[in-house]
């Protein structure tokens, strides 16, 4: 289930918070490693970092 989209705001240090209801819609928790990328056209891509070194391994790509 995907649900509407969180409005966030890059503070003065350059971070940004995600709601603990994104996360774990993503089924991710705190603490989880996560690998950050540029996807163009302003979208910030996260990914675990397990999946996207699985990725890599497996298909050559994130």
């Amino acid at each position: 289930m995907i649900r509407e989209p969180a409005e966030l705001r890059i503070d003065d240090r350059g971070q940004v918070e995600l709601p603990l209801g994104l996360l774990a819609e993503s089924g991710l928790s705190p603490g989880a490693q996560l690998l950050a990328y540029s996807d163009g056209d302003g979208r910030i891509v996260l990914r675990r970092a397990e999946d996207a070194v699985r990725d890599l391994l497996d298909y050559g790509t994130l």
